[in-house]
């Protein structure tokens, strides 16, 4: 298995990154896009999933965080500059907005893809439309399924979506890995021969930034692609 940085073990819940999923933040805000990084290895997992689903003693041994967001979906690890993290804020009563949730997280899924450089490859940039598609470990992690509007290359999943929505907007959270590391999530979900399966299932499905050729690719190129990028509150943390 491929192994994670790391040292002591972060307290879960540790105040700054309890306050990425504090979504009460978000409910009187206008159009915001939140740049997220970390420091330390966070395993991020979804509103209904049972803690249980990670390893307690991998956690502790390779130093990660558990962490959850208010969002649905599957465990998402993120590591020190290998991946881009994206909040994305949209209120009631933006032209953006819609009362259908697949339409809201399909406009984000737009705007990561319009933000790819041309050429990007094997196979076509196709923006998903259709139902949930859960892979065997797709109700275990997110890379593993793909939902409506996140992001293909050649059949492959290059951005991950997640939606919180209330009366007063919709929250999409959004991922990217520089590099597709099935080991390091598996690691810390199974261990022995279960490991082996699910890394080697999560390989086949998932894509990241360099492996399809996207080396020029930066933030700054993915807020060039917002819809009258001068109205959003860009923040990062």
């Amino acid at each position: 298995m491929g192994a994670l940085p790391g040292g002591g073990v972060l307290s879960v819940g540790a105040a700054g990154l309890a306050a990425w999923f504090d979504v009460d933040a978000f409910r009187s805000a206008g159009r915001r896009v939140v740049l997220r990084s970390v420091t330390r290895p966070v395993l991020v997992l979804g509103s209904t999933q049972d803690a249980a689903v990670a390893d307690p003693s991998r956690l502790g041994a390779a130093g990660v965080t558990l962490v959850r967001r208010r969002s649905g979906g599957g465990a998402v690890l993120l590591l020190p500059d290998a991946q881009c993290w994206v909040d994305v804020w949209v209120p009631r009563d933006d032209p953006l907005w819609s009362p259908e949730p697949r339409r809201s997280a399909e406009r984000v899924g737009e705007w990561w893809a319009a933000s790819l450089p041309a050429g990007v490859g094997p196979g076509p940039v196709h923006v998903h439309r259709g139902p949930m598609m859960a892979g065997p470990a797709g109700h275990l992690v997110c890379f593993a399924g793909v939902g409506a509007g996140e992001v293909l290359v050649g059949g492959r999943k290059l951005v991950g979506l997640a939606q919180w929505r209330s009366r007063e907007g919709a929250l999409v959270h959004g991922c990217a890995y520089r590099s597709w590391d099935p080991d390091a999530v598996a690691a810390l979900l199974a261990g022995g021969d279960d490991g082996v399966r699910l890394a080697r299932d999560l390989a086949g499905r998932a894509v990241g930034l360099e492996e399809v050729g996207a080396w020029g690719w930066t933030v700054d190129a993915l807020l060039a692609a917002l819809p009258d990028p001068a109205s959003w509150e860009v923040v990062r943390s």
